[in-house]
């Protein structure tokens, strides 16, 4: 039992990975998400009045009133509850979806779980709730699923893929030996939806095929091109082998664009969320155009949480104004023509 006047190995870990991800270098370097290999074809005469425009959409059946969603961060300290609470604060406040960082550590101290705790400030939200697949392998189950989803007040829960920071990680929880079949359980227990996540390596179309015939409601690309989890687990090693490791695999991965682009080739209904590298909202216009249902961020919104309340609220101003520029300037009135218009073209 770790001492109560002590943080506990989980706490020190969540806590080095936010003061990574600020203040590092953490980014893929030759890898990138894709999406700057795609133009749109600019529309001079839009037959468009601005207050046309809508970015109005559904995900998981709940209404959202623009396709952005708050990647899944962070919890279990105190910066990490301020940090939630900024960020659900804004979700609400512009109807946006919203997920929480892995909750194991509420299983494990329960008395952190307030940390993750945003309901109550969201009440509205897309919700989703956050566990490692891998810890289905390490003592958790459908019984702690349930909780996670409870504590949180979710609307779905997302199982979260790992394997390459897991095996950088020092002391990382690498056995991801019938994990699917583990999945399939949760997925048809469950009360609520199973979204499968990468953590920004990528999931190709062969895996998402075994993830939708598992289950799962909906999956999250989390591709190539954004924050590198190797490189952040070789800034905070304990010993030059992890260290090292983390270096040679910093851009591994799967681009972000290829992703989207293989998945719906192969399921044109799965609904999927864009990851991994999305810096703004032309970005995630990219991604919708090339199938993707929501467009997902993380270190853009951490930074802006670390400063300010304020900060979350200009940076969801700028994505949706971004997003309403590309729906006017291609014609498109909203986003499922934007979705087939063929506006989105190869450079």
């Amino acid at each position: 039992m770790p001492s109560p006047n002590l943080p506990s190995e989980i706490e020190n870990r969540k806590s080095e990975h936010l003061r990574v991800c600020i203040e590092k270098d953490v980014e893929f370097q030759q890898l990138t998400s894709g999406l700057e290999k795609y133009r749109f074809t600019h529309c001079c005469l839009p037959e468009l009045d601005r207050s046309d425009i809508e970015l109005g959409t559904t995900f998981l059946g709940k209404s959202l009133k623009a396709p952005i969603l708050i990647s899944s961060m962070t919890g279990g300290t105190e910066l990490a509850h301020l940090v939630n609470t900024r960020l659900a604060t804004v979700a609400q406040r512009y109807g946006l979806a919203m997920g929480v960082g892995s909750q194991r550590i509420a299983l494990e101290q329960p008395e952190l779980a307030p940390t993750f705790a945003v309901r109550s400030l969201a009440p509205d939200i897309l919700l989703l709730a956050n566990l490692g697949a891998v810890q289905l392998n390490y003592g958790c189950g459908l019984e702690d699923c349930l909780k996670l989803v409870e504590l949180l007040e979710a609307d779905a829960l997302i199982l979260h893929l790992n394997p390459l920071q897991e095996w950088v990680q020092s002391g990382g929880d690498s056995n991801f030996k019938g994990l699917l079949a583990k999945i399939q359980q949760i997925c048809a227990q469950l009360p609520v939806p199973v979204i499968a996540k990468e953590v920004g390596n990528g999931i190709s179309a062969v895996m998402a095929k075994q993830l939708i015939e598992a289950g799962v409601a909906a999956i999250d690309v989390a591709g190539a091109g954004g924050t590198s989890w190797a490189k952040v687990e070789s800034q905070r090693a304990k010993d030059n082998r992890q260290r090292h490791l983390g270096q040679v695999f910093a851009d591994w991965g799967l681009p972000t664009a290829e992703c989207i682009t293989a998945i719906r080739s192969m399921n044109s209904t799965i609904p999927l969320i864009a990851s991994g590298g999305l810096k703004n909202g032309l970005d995630l216009a990219k991604s919708i155009a090339l199938g993707a249902d929501l467009g997902g961020l993380a270190r853009p919104f951490l930074v802006a949480a670390i400063e300010s309340e304020a900060a979350v609220d200009e940076l969801v101003k700028f994505l949706i104004a971004e997003l309403e520029i590309v729906l006017f300037c291609t014609g498109n009135p909203n986003l499922s023509t934007l979705k087939t218009s063929g506006a989105l073209k190869p450079c």
